[in-house]
């Protein structure tokens, strides 16, 4: 498959920053990597080639960004508020720095998802319930859905608006709503084995449930453990069965 590597040095987060581009044609699926990896977790991982039939037939266009959360939530030697202004750096370095990258990439505006495995779920599903106009749906892996399992207990505003179960129960802007409930990409996954939390994903259905927001949500058995062999089952499965 055609396989590029870009980077430039970000504004946002004031260190360079890589992205790998995978594929020729299609809509863009923004990954985000688990944890404190990188922008080559995904390939090195086999995750890119369990996707490699639709990328090579042109289904999608991948990007794999950095992850930066061992300088934010993951980062225990951090003061709190540091972590939490630090990701919102992360933010503004996706929305405003990597989604004109994909656009200029793509030769225009293309339906963009974000996609994610473990922390990097909490994460896709976020970017997208914050800028549904800029984000058209999610692949949601494995992932708690709430922020505060990584806060220790520390709030802020930068926490409240980036913990999904935190401002979606008492999100009534229409705007937003109204560009929720037309989205038609929402799809969460979760296995049930070990190291899994399938209620994380099933609690968040619920609030888009009673937000009226249509979403897909899938509970996989008690062999599907939160690891790799896992999510290149899933992945593939939701680009085959839902796009």
């Amino acid at each position: 498959m055609q396989r590029e590597i870009h980077g430039w040095w970000s504004p946002s987060l004031n260190k360079h920053m890589d992205i790998a581009v995978y594929g020729h044609y299609g809509f863009a699926l923004l990954m985000i990597p688990t944890a404190a990896a990188d922008y080559l977790e995904y390939e090195r991982f086999y995750l890119i080639d369990a996707m490699g039939d639709f990328i090579n037939a042109g289904k999608l266009k991948v990007f794999s960004i950095n992850s930066i959360s061992m300088e934010s939530w993951l980062n225990k030697d951090m003061h709190p508020r540091h972590r939490s202004m630090r990701h919102q750096q992360y933010n503004d370095y996706i929305f405003n720095e990597v989604l004109p990258f994909i656009h200029n990439h793509c030769g225009g505006r293309v339906m963009t998802v974000t996609a994610g495995a473990s922390v990097g779920a909490l994460h896709s599903a976020n970017l997208l319930f914050r800028r549904p106009d800029l984000i058209d749906g999610t692949i949601a892996m494995s992932g708690v859905y709430d922020l505060k399992y990584y806060t220790e207990g520390y709030h802020d505003d930068d926490v409240y608006f980036n913990n999904p179960m935190d401002y979606l129960p008492n999100l009534n802007d229409e705007w937003y709503l109204a560009h929720l409930r037309g989205k038609q990409h929402i799809n969460i996954l979760t296995g049930s084995g070990p190291y899994e939390s399938p209620d994380r994903s099933r609690d968040l259905s619920h609030v888009l449930n009673m937000k009226g927001i249509p979403h897909h949500l899938e509970v996989w058995g008690h062999d599907m453990s939160h690891d790799w062999p896992t999510w290149r089952r899933m992945l593939p499965h939701i680009l085959g069965s839902r796009f």
